[in-house]
């Protein structure tokens, strides 16, 4: 959960790692390794990704900054 800007900044920073990864394992993976392992990492982006706009999308107050 994404309380302050400092976790904001973390969970960015760890969005843009696992789509690195991602763009990575594209160009280097057999196909069949990328499949089984680009799941889990695409279900992972999302739930940061709804927790991020979660965060966003409420008003902020002055501890969350």
């Amino acid at each position: 959960m994404i309380t302050n800007g400092r976790d904001l900044k973390a969970t960015q920073e760890r969005i843009e790692s696992f789509q690195c990864w991602l763009v990575n394992m594209r160009r280097t993976a057999r196909r069949e390794e990328f499949e089984a392992a680009a799941g889990g990492y695409h279900l992972e982006i999302e739930r940061m990704q709804a927790e991020v706009m979660e965060f966003l999308l409420h008003p902020s107050t002055a501890e969350r900054s």
